[in-house]
């Protein structure tokens, strides 16, 4: 058996990653140097302030293809979803506004839609997924020509690592009239993506999964559609988010894009032959090992993987203090419902309970992608001869 290493080695990037030493510098400057608050303008203080603001604006406009004028700072991508959702379904109507929505949506999605239909606000349809998460787009063009208020479909999946045709789900959107809502939290820095020509109407960012800080995103709004605020005080940002702007924060999402925008093309080719080079020395140790979710278009840092027969729960006692990887999203871990993204593929019950989701970043080096395979072929080979030994 491999000896602990000081640290594990961290393959949960898809929960989040660390932050960019260059990030975390600026920040520091707007932390201790220029601390001003953005919406004081009556001295220097807040002028730079409202200055590095509108820089950083910039900074995650360039990246997406949109205007700097369409970004509203939010607390992260849980809180533009719902300022995007919520805002923009008025409650007043007679009957429940129509929600399409792809079944392996962030909870951030899902959980706020259900709510609304609760309520007796929303009617959900869910869209068709095949067995590896791909979209079936002519039920998305059936659906949206019936009507619908809004469509949620997100860039990329967080567990699966699907990439889904944003383009040409914004033009569906764009021919029926439908407002289209795309959580690119784990898209954006890893994926070109265009904002205004693309035809997404509301775009979620998190600052935290391109190696900028907790605790900060934003929701791209297209110009000429408003929504209503989920929280008042003071009008900020058009009247659509209120409270004072978190400036450190928004300054290190800002230079994460603008450092995404320069190396994210390098990047994630590098991660990508990492990942293959994990996929190959798993599939030569572990024969029976599974691939989930689609194999051609995915995320590049994204390998997730089963074994039949073995416990994700299992294999994560066993590696925990040597590996960092998950059994599926952060946000629901530690949950014992097994994951709704895999259920929604219709996988086999000895799949689910084995997923392993494993997500590489612009850190990991090819040492540790060596390392991780032999730590996960001993863990997966213990539980074998354990399951084996008590049969």
């Amino acid at each position: 058996m491999l000896e602990s290493t000081k640290r594990p080695i961290y393959l949960d990037y898809h929960a989040t990653t660390p932050v960019d030493p260059r990030v975390a510098q600026k920040m520091l400057h707007y932390m201790t140097e220029e601390f001003g608050n953005a919406s004081s303008t009556d001295h220097e203080y807040g002028d730079r302030a409202e200055s590095a603001v509108k820089q950083a604006a910039k900074n995650v406009a360039d990246l997406i293809g949109a205007s700097p004028r369409e970004i509203i700072w939010t607390s992260g991508a849980t809180e533009s979803i719902n300022l995007a959702i919520q805002g923009c379904l008025s409650p007043s109507l007679q009957k429940p506004h129509r929600i399409a929505l792809l079944p392996l949506e962030h909870k951030a999605v899902l959980d706020t839609c259900r709510a609304l239909e609760q309520r007796g606000w929303a009617e959900l349809i869910y869209l068709r997924v095949d067995s590896k998460g791909k979209l079936d787009l002519d039920h998305l063009e059936q659906v949206c020509a019936e009507g619908v208020d809004l469509l949620c479909v997100m860039a990329a999946n967080n567990e699966i690592g699907n990439i889904y045709p944003i383009q040409a789900i914004g033009q569906i959107a764009q021919r029926y009239n439908a407002q289209f809502l795309c959580d690119a939290s784990q898209a954006v820095g890893k994926i070109p993506l265009q904002f205004e020509s693309w035809g997404i109407t509301y775009l979620a960012i998190s600052a935290h999964k391109l190696y900028g800080p907790k605790g900060v995103g934003a929701l791209v709004v297209r110009k000429g559609h408003h929504l209503e605020p989920l929280m008042f005080g003071g009008g900020h940002q058009k009247g659509m988010r209120s409270g004072t702007l978190n400036v450190p924060g928004i300054v290190g999402l800002g230079e994460a894009c603008r450092l995404r925008s320069l190396e994210m093309e390098e990047d994630e080719r590098a991660i990508s032959l990492q990942r293959d080079k994990l996929q190959q020395l798993l599939l030569e140790k572990i024969p029976n090992l599974v691939v989930s979710g689609d194999e051609d278009h995915r995320l590049a840092g994204n390998l997730h993987i089963s074994v039949p027969g073995i416990p994700n729960s299992a294999v994560i006692a066993r590696i925990r203090h040597q590996l960092a990887i998950s059994t599926g999203s952060a946000c629901s871990s530690g949950v014992p419902s097994p994951s709704h993204v895999l259920q929604a593929l219709r996988l086999p019950e000895d799949i689910v309970d084995g997923a392993l989701r494993i997500g590489l970043g612009k850190f990991t080096t090819d040492e540790e992608i060596s390392i991780a395979a032999e730590i996960l072929d001993d863990a997966i080979t213990q539980v074998q001869q354990a399951l084996y030994a008590i049969s």
